[in-house]
């Protein structure tokens, strides 16, 4: 299999050459577009989600050799979580040549948070049944630049670390409202608000919302210190 222009320059931005073209293409196939003869990326995700695992893991372990587990484990869900798979993904342009569907690229599937942080993943996998762990190592590392030692030191979901300053006041978990959507079908706007049993609330807009929840929780967090 041959690649056409549009992926063999992704690939060069991707740092890899393949040797096996077709495991490229795979990692660009959504289910939307998907056949008997043409299947799909998730087998890959999966696999890729596992590699980008452990390769952040040994990175963390190699970036502060003195960390707890404790301290270790927001670090990592950080680097490894969908919205920076995502920011990876846009980073090399990988939206640019995913294989959708008609009704998916209508719906704006190319800008989607959760199919391109998908995507990168099979990505990452399509390098590591290529060419070994060393080469999908060397890629994500690269990909993943400074991040790796520059994530905060407590960077836990501001879901989730919302939720534990709750618990920890014997208050119920807080609760999510979509308050508004705007924008055309294919590209929604979210406005959402985080809201504690005692009334105190944060709102924020984005173009998901799980990233609107994360960043209305974040404002709640910063309001509360």
């Amino acid at each position: 299999m041959k690649l056409s222009a549009e992926q063999t320059a992704f690939a060069r931005r991707l740092g890899h050459d393949f040797a096996r073209p077709e495991l490229l293409v795979r990692a660009l196939t959504h289910g939307s577009i998907a056949s008997v003869t043409r299947p799909d990326n998730q087998r890959l995700e999966f696999l890729g989600d596992r590699v980008l695992g452990l390769v952040m893991a040994e990175a963390l372990l190699n970036a502060d050799a003195d960390a707890a587990e404790g301290q270790l484990a927001p670090r990592f869900n950080a680097l490894v979580r969908k919205e920076t798979c995502a920011e990876v993904a846009r980073q090399i342009g990988l939206g640019d040549v995913l294989r959708l569907g008609r009704s998916e690229m209508i719906s704006g599937g190319r800008r989607k948070e959760a199919l391109l942080g998908d995507a990168m993943e099979a990505v990452i996998a399509a390098v590591y049944v290529d060419a070994g762990f060393d080469a999908a190592r060397a890629c994500v590392v690269r990909l993943w630049g400074e991040r790796t030692q520059q994530v905060e030191a407590d960077a836990r979901d501001p879901k989730t670390a919302l939720q534990e300053w709750a618990q920890a006041r014997k208050l119920p978990p807080p609760e999510y409202i979509e308050v508004k959507r705007t924008g055309p079908d294919h590209a929604p706007i979210f406005t959402i608000e985080a809201r504690l049993a005692d009334g105190q609330s944060e709102q924020a807009t984005a173009k998901s919302k799980r990233e609107a929840q994360q960043a209305a929780a974040h404002a709640l967090l910063d309001r509360l210190g």
